[in-house]
């Protein structure tokens, strides 16, 4: 078995197939795995991650991998999500006492930062997901329908678009809402914040993204197989419809008796042969999915500017600010350049508006953010700054693109695809990749006659939720 690619999809189906009992043989063309998801050390040895990366409690394959390489105990989960809006008010998002789907109640009706009638328009979209189970009848709308147009439908005042639908969603799909599919946007909502009191906990590496990989490499290595990194792929060879060996630099050739492409979709369309993508309806339109930024700005301040593990700033550019320095604590990759100082990780999902900005001015426009928002930063010396611009970080969710997305199992006898742009059901998250992973994984062995489940259940909804999806199902039969 070959698996083309070391991110999170190959990676996931790397380990599954091993586990199965396949000599797993993985490829990767950069010199680390992860992916999208990892981190690399700077010349004066500080470790940086190209995004951060976090996880919520309703990635129920995440876990499973996570738990399986053994590096669930480097996720720290939070059970409170922090708001700042520029004029000073907070806001938290926090179960509390009451079961789902009330138990934000209290969290939602102190949120500063939201008005009487923002809280009141939001609450009527809530309800319509709630009834509908996160299935409202015009997400079916024939080519898809964007969340910007479904929350308008719902009356959403501009308050509850900005301050709220906005800041998670971009965040969480990583598109502005009038170029993403409505039931990615209300699927987020059913999964991690109505059905399940545990659904919207938020788990944040405390290790650099890197240091969760070992084990992958550990878990195929201990089967048997071996991973292989600078190893770019140049191209496939296909005879008579079947995938017979994949070639690599200075025309070395590997064969096995299956292969599992888990690359960018941009990559795949280049490497496979014209002839394939026009017999294969399913891969000839790859080029329609197209690609969403995210921007990374890393600060070290001389000093602590700010005492919550992160925040969530509305009305500017910055999205999140990851308090990196309290998150790793004492383990490796804290900061290294900054004693006594701090580490600080911004995230600008969506970020088509910064990638022709010089890289001085975005850390000039999210420095003057970050003073403004966390008075501490204003007396701080800022010993350094780096951007990362990820151009193509995600597949971009836009309203119609599953249309698009092909199965993990090819018309190329042989040939299996991961990726999270791949059809999991899911956006472009680190749960969508580890499903696709395990959707290659399973076509794989059940193409081969020996049938096995690696995929999760969904997150099961609980407390009044729980009992009423369970009633309403009772009655149904």
């Amino acid at each position: 078995m070959i698996v083309i690619g070391g991110g999170l999809a190959g990676l996931a189906a790397g380990v599954a197939l091993a586990e199965s009992g396949w000599r797993v043989r993985l490829f990767e063309q950069r010199p680390f795995l992860g992916g999208r998801a990892t981190s690399y050390v700077l010349p004066d040895g500080e470790h940086v991650d190209n995004c951060q990366h976090v996880t919520l409690g309703c990635c129920t394959n995440l876990a499973d991998f996570y738990a399986r390489v053994g590096s669930a105990d480097k996720i720290k989960f939070f059970d409170r999500l922090f708001f700042l809006d520029p004029q000073g008010r907070r806001g938290e998002i926090q179960a509390g006492i009451f079961p789902a789907p009330f138990h934000m109640t209290g969290s939602f009706a102190a949120f500063a930062p939201l008005t009487l009638r923002d809280k009141l328009s939001i609450a009527r979209a809530m309800l319509d997901i709630l009834r509908t189970q996160g299935k409202p009848a015009d997400l079916e709308e024939s080519g898809g329908l964007s969340m910007f147009e479904w929350l308008s439908r719902r009356g959403q005042t501009p308050g509850a678009i900005e301050r709220f639908w906005r800041v998670v969603l971009v965040s969480a799909l990583d598109e502005e809402l009038d170029r993403t599919d409505a039931r990615f946007g209300v699927d987020v909502f059913w999964k991690a914040f109505l059905s399940n009191r545990t659904g919207y906990r938020m788990g944040v590496p405390a290790v650099p993204l890197a240091n969760l990989y070992a084990g992958c490499k550990m878990e195929i290595e201990r089967r048997g197989g071996e991973v292989v990194l600078r190893a770019p792929v140049r191209g496939l060879k296909i005879e008579n419809g079947e995938i017979a060996g994949v070639r690599f630099d200075e025309g070395k050739e590997e064969t096995a008796d299956s292969y599992v492409f888990a690359v960018p979709h941009t990559a795949l369309a280049e490497l496979l042969p014209e002839s394939v993508k026009q017999a294969d309806p399913s891969l000839a339109n790859l080029d329609k999915i197209k690609v969403s930024p995210i921007t990374g700005v890393h600060f070290w301040f001389d000093r602590q500017v700010m005492k919550e593990p992160f925040v969530t700033l509305l009305d500017t550019t910055t999205q999140w600010v990851f308090n990196k320095t309290a998150l790793y604590g004492d383990s490796n990759g804290a900061s290294r350049s900054v004693q006594g100082g701090q580490y600080l990780q911004l995230v600008i999902s969506a970020s088509y508006d910064l990638l022709q900005k010089p890289r001085q001015e975005i850390i000039d426009l999210c420095l003057n953010e970050v003073r403004h928002a966390f008075p501490a930063a204003r007396q701080a010396e800022l010993v350094k700054a780096t951007v990362i611009k990820e151009a193509a970080a995600t597949f971009s969710p836009e309203p119609g693109v599953d249309r698009w997305r092909p199965k993990q199992e090819s018309s190329v006898r042989g040939l299996f695809l991961a990726g999270d742009w791949t059809a999991t059901g899911w956006p472009a998250t680190m749960e969508g990749a580890v499903r696709s992973g395990y959707l290659a994984a399973e076509a794989v062995l059940r193409s081969n006659g020996t049938p096995r489940k690696f995929l999760q259940p969904d997150l099961e909804p609980d407390g009044f939720v729980g009992m009423w999806i369970g009633k309403s199902a009772q009655e149904k039969n």
